[in-house]
């Protein structure tokens, strides 16, 4: 073998390479990231390689939601709605209430 065919099997990239790399990725990378990812690790290759190695091991990126519906059906405290009183009820532009839903929080 020619030295430069041993460095070009060394950086060829593989079936079982592009499942490692994303399978590391929690399956969420495409190709055009797979590529980045494997060029950083030292790997050379085309995206429509990739894509084509992609479609041939049946490896379909997933996406994630980014809006988590929160669950009501919990034994923590909830807290009392102040605005019930009638005091604050009594005129208009008394009270403003933010919207923190899209604060994504752990325990939900």
């Amino acid at each position: 073998m020619s030295r430069s065919g041993l460095y070009k099997t060394r950086r060829r990239v593989s079936e079982p390479g592009i499942r490692a790399v994303f399978a590391a990725s929690y399956q969420s990378y495409g190709s055009r990231r797979l590529v980045t990812a494997l060029v950083n690790r030292g790997v050379s290759v085309g995206r429509f390689k990739v894509h084509s190695l992609m479609r041939r091991a049946g490896l379909k990126p997933m996406w994630k939601h980014k809006f988590v519906h929160t669950n009501s059906n919990h034994e923590l405290p909830i807290a009392d709605n102040v605005l019930t009183a009638t005091s604050i009820r009594a005129a208009p532009s008394k009270a403003y209430v933010p919207d923190i839903t899209y604060i994504h929080s752990h325990w939900c």
